[in-house]
């Protein structure tokens, strides 16, 4: 003979328990409620980081922004993002594949611009355009980029601020 726990309804060889109480469902809920941020925040860390190059427009201007960078391929130039005032932009999602980038930008509202000595191939429209060299005879024209030494991070955040406040820089 089988003996059947005092908490449940013994029929045959099939042991059924009764409907548990409000106290216990509701136990239950209050544990699950406690226990969720934490099963959330395993998932949240366990997620891949984020990695981007992302610009920070810190001025009161839209600008307009060129990057270059070195893929696996070849030099590489693409441009136009247009950041308003007090905005951020990813320019390149993912993981970034270089130590260095290099970026113009001009203030399409007040004028200047943030300029270097590593020249690039850029043109008026969009545009992604392969190779630095020989701009002019390409039919592009020949831009100053300035240099961002990222360190071999996997994401970096770039701020242009107004002139007389600090540089372009890292994140």
């Amino acid at each position: 003979m089988t003996v059947a726990p005092t908490s449940a309804i013994h029929t045959g060889d099939m042991q059924t328990r009764p409907a548990p109480s409000f106290a216990t469902t509701a136990s239950r809920a209050l544990r699950l409620r406690r226990i969720l941020p934490f099963v959330i925040g395993l998932f949240v860390l366990a997620a891949p980081a984020l990695a981007d190059l992302r610009v920070c427009n810190k001025t009161g201007s839209r600008v307009g922004i060129a990057v270059g960078y070195k893929d696996e391929e070849a030099w590489k130039t693409e441009g136009w993002w247009n950041i308003a005032g007090n905005a951020c932009e990813t320019l390149l999602a993912g993981p970034l594949v270089s130590r260095f980038y290099y970026l113009y930008a001009v203030d399409y509202d007040h004028g200047g611009e943030w300029s270097g000595r590593s020249f690039m191939c850029t043109q008026e429209k969009t545009f992604t355009i392969k190779g630095i060299d020989d701009c002019l005879k390409r039919g592009f024209e020949r831009t100053g980029f300035f240099e961002i030494d990222t360190g071999e991070q996997r994401t970096w955040t770039v701020q242009l601020t107004e002139p007389g406040r600090a540089a372009p820089g890292s994140q």
